[in-house]
Order: C-alpha cells, then structure tokens, then sequence
C-alpha cells in the first residue's frame, strides 16, 4: 500500500506517492530523474549511492524513502548548479584527473564534500578515512586523494 510523503530533495520539494520497501535511490533516480547516485551493490557495501541527509553521508540504497520524509536530502546535482558553476570538489576532480569511468565519483565526491564541510585542512590519513566507505575499481585512489587535498586548499 502507497504512503504519501513529502521529500526535500535539493531545496525542491516533492510529493510523492511511494512503496514502504522503496528505497531512496529508486525515488532519487526512477522518479526524480537524479542519476548522480548509481546502484552498485545494493547492500551498502560500495557507496555509489551516497548522498547527504541532513548534511551527513548516507547509503540511499539503504534507507527507505518513507525514512527519508522531514529530512534535507542532497544529491551531487545538488551541490553545483548551472549558475553557480561547479562545486570546488567537482572541479578538483576534473583538474587532477581524478575520473576514471566514474561510476563511483558522485559517493566519492558527496563523502568528500562532508569531510571539507567539517574539517577545513584535512590530512592524508583523514581523506583516506572520509572515503573508505567507497570502492573505486578503477584507480589506486592517488588522484582521488589528490583532488580531495587541491579543492580543501581552495578554502
């Protein structure tokens, strides 16, 4: 039986009618049309699906949309925007060649992004931990952790 909620979804919100057992990535992506958040795993276990609820990363994969109704929900569409340019984490990635496929770039970048939002001037060791809960099959994460320092020393 549908439920009626309300999602925030980068500063738009959005009516919607959904199935208890469908998760926020089915929403973010079959309904919204927001293809930032990939379906990897499906079990949580890749991060290809991160996006921020109330500021904090979260495996969409994993949680229900009718859990993500109230909260502030946003997705790498939401962070950078056509008139306001790209995000400096997004541009980052592209100047240190840090996209392979980028499949995984949208979770890297949204666990990336909570990171810089709370700590200014991390260290190797604490961007390597900020991004452990995302697999990249295609680099050995140089680049990755390259483009993470060149975007916190634009702050």
């Amino acid at each position: 039986m549908q439920k009626l909620i309300t999602l925030q979804v980068n500063g738009e919100r959005h009516e919607l009618a959904v199935e208890p057992d469908e998760s926020l990535l089915q929403v973010l992506r079959n309904r919204l049309e927001l293809v930032g958040p990939k379906k990897g795993c499906d079990s949580g276990g890749c991060g290809c699906c991160s996006v921020h609820v109330d500021g904090r990363v979260a495996y969409s994969c994993m949680m229900y949309a009718v859990g993500a109704e109230g909260r502030e929900i946003t997705t790498i569409e939401g962070i950078g925007s056509p008139a306001t340019g790209l995000h400096r984490l997004q541009q980052a990635f592209i100047d240190a060649g840090a996209v392979q496929c980028g499949y995984c770039t949208c979770g890297i970048i949204m666990a990336a992004k909570q990171l810089l939002d709370t700590v200014k001037q991390p260290s190797e060791d604490q961007i390597r931990l900020a991004i452990a809960g995302n697999l990249c099959r295609c680099t050995g994460y140089a680049k990755i952790v390259d483009a993470i320092k060149l975007a916190a020393a634009q702050t």
